[in-house]
C-alpha cells in the first residue's frame, strides 16, 4: 500500500465542499453531481488541465488553476477554483482550434491545436497565459496533432496521424525542443487508420514514473498501440470498439495498474450504444466489451480515487466502479474531455459552450486508519504529523 500525503489545510478546504456530495448515485439532482463552473463561451472546448498554484505564504490556502482549450482560438484560465474565468490570446492562434493542454502550477502549461498544412502545433506559456511562444509546427502531408501528455514540466508527448505510413510520437526532454520518435520498431498504420482529437486523451502515460505509452486509433480498425519502453518499441491489440469508418473508433484511454479503458463508438451517431467500451485486465494484450452502458458514443474517460472510473460524451456522463465492465449513467451535460487530477479526488470536464464542469465526490476524514479487513477506500485519517493520508 502507498500512502498519498498533502498539505492539511488545502485538502481539508477542498474536502469540506467535497463531503456536501454523493460518491456516485445517491442524489437526483445532477447539478449537484456536476456542477458547473463556467459557460456561455463561443467554444466547443475539449482540453482540461489543472495543477494547485504554490503561495509563498503557507497561511494561504492552495487554490485550484484551471485552464481549458477548444475551437475559435478559446483559452480560457481560471486562478481560484473556476471562481472567475479570463479568457487568454494566443497570438497568431486567433482562428485554431486548440484540443490539447498540459499545466504545471500556476504559470506554466503547453496548449495544441489541431489541423493541416501547420495548423498543427504546439505552444508554451511561462507567465500565466499572457505570451505564448510557438514550440513546434509541420506542414508535411498527413501530421495531424491529437493529442499531448506529460509526465514532468520538461517531459511531454504528442501523437500525430499517420505520417509515411506510420504514427507519429513526438517528445521533449527539455520542455523547449520537439523530436520525432525513432518508428521503426511500431506497426504500420492500417489504411485509413487515424488517432481522433476530441479530448486529448487518445494517448496517455502509464506505470509507476509513465514510461508506458498507451494509443487508440480509429477508423477502418479500433486497436490500441502500447509502449513499454518510452516509445522505442511497440505492439498493438485489436479491440472490439465500434469502427468500419471514418467516424467510429477509440477516442479516449486511460489505465490503472494491468487496468486499461477505452472509450469512443460512431461520433456520428451519439446515440448508438453499441461497442462504445471495452476494457483490458491484462495491460492492454486482450479485450472485451463492457457488459452494461454507457447508453451512447463517449469521448472521454479517466479514472479517480477509489478506482471510480468517469466517462464523458455529448449524450452525458457515466460511472464504473468495476474496471468498466458496467456502467450507470449519472448526468446529461455535452461533455467532450474529462481529466482526473493528480490527487485524485478532483474531476474536471470541458464540453460544448465554453462548458467546465467538476465532478464532486464524497470522502470522509477518520481519526484513525481503517483496520485491515475493514477497508474505507472513501476514507482520509489524520496520522501521527497532522497530515491527511489516505490508501491508494
Amino acid at each position: 500500500m502507498r500512502t498519498v500525503r498533502t498539505n492539511l489545510r488545502a485538502l481539508l478546504l477542498r474536502l469540506l465542499v467535497l463531503l456536501q456530495f454523493p460518491l456516485l448515485l445517491g442524489a437526483a439532482d445532477e447539478s449537484k453531481l456536476w456542477p458547473v463552473l463556467t459557460g456561455g463561451v463561443d467554444s466547443n472546448l475539449r482540453a482540461v488541465s489543472a495543477d494547485l498554484n504554490h503561495p509563498s505564504d503557507t497561511k494561504i490556502a492552495p487554490e485550484l488553476v484551471i485552464w481549458a482549450a477548444g475551437s475559435n482560438g478559446v483559452v480560457l484560465r481560471s486562478p481560484d477554483d473556476g471562481k472567475t474565468w479570463k479568457r487568454l490570446h494566443v497570438e497568431g492562434g486567433e482562428k485554431l482550434d486548440f484540443r490539447g493542454l498540459a499545466s504545471f502550477g500556476d504559470r506554466m502549461a503547453y496548449l495544441m491545436s489541431v489541423g493541416e498544412n501547420g495548423d498543427s502545433r504546439i505552444y508554451k506559456t511561462t507567465d500565466a497565459g499572457e505570451n505564448w511562444r510557438l514550440q513546434y509546427s509541420d506542414k508535411r502531408a498527413g501530421f495531424f496533432l491529437d493529442a499531448v501528455v506529460c509526465r514532468g514540466e520538461k517531459n511531454c508527448f504528442a501523437i500525430s496521424d499517420p505520417v509515411d505510413g506510420k504514427f507519429l510520437l513526438l517528445h521533449t526532454e527539455d520542455g523547449e525542443h520537439w523530436k520525432e520518435l525513432p518508428r521503426e520498431q511500431m506497426p504500420a498504420a492500417l489504411p485509413k487508420e487515424g488517432v481522433f482529437a476530441a479530448s486529448n486523451s487518445s494517448l496517455t502515460l502509464c506505470g509507476e514514473n509513465g514510461e508506458e505509452l498507451f494509443f487508440g486509433t480509429g477508423g477502418s480498425a479500433a486497436r490500441v498501440f502500447h509502449s513499454r519502453d518510452a516509445g522505442k518499441t511497440w505492439t498493438a491489440a485489436a479491440t472490439p470498439i465500434a469502427s468500419g469508418n471514418t467516424s467510429s473508433g477509440i477516442f479516449s484511454l486511460r489505465c490503472k495498474g494491468d487496468a486499461v479503458v477505452a472509450v469512443g463508438g460512431d461520433y456520428r451517431n451519439v446515440s448508438n450504444d453499441m461497442g462504445v467500451a471495452a476494457y483490458s485486465l491484462d495491460h492492454g494484450a486482450t479485450w472485451k466489451l463492457a457488459e452494461s452502458g454507457p447508453p451512447g458514443f463517449r469521448s472521454g474517460v479517466d479514472v479517480s480515487y477509489g478506482g471510480v472510473w468517469v466517462a464523458v460524451g455529448p449524450t452525458g456522463e457515466d460511472i464504473s466502479s468495476d474496471v468498466g465492465k458496467h456502467w450507470k449513467h449519472s448526468a446529461s451535460l455535452n461533455l467532450n474531455a474529462v481529466t482526473v487530477l493528480p490527487d485524485q479526488t478532483t474531476v474536471l470536464a470541458v464540453g460544448a459552450g465554453g462548458l467546465v464542469a467538476e465532478y464532486r465526490q464524497q470522502y470522509e476524514i477518520r481519526e484513525r486508519r481503517p483496520e485491515a479487513g475493514n477497508p474505507c477506500p472513501q476514507c482520509f485519517w489524520i496520522a501521527a504529523d497532522g497530515q491527511l493520508t489516505r490508501p491508494h
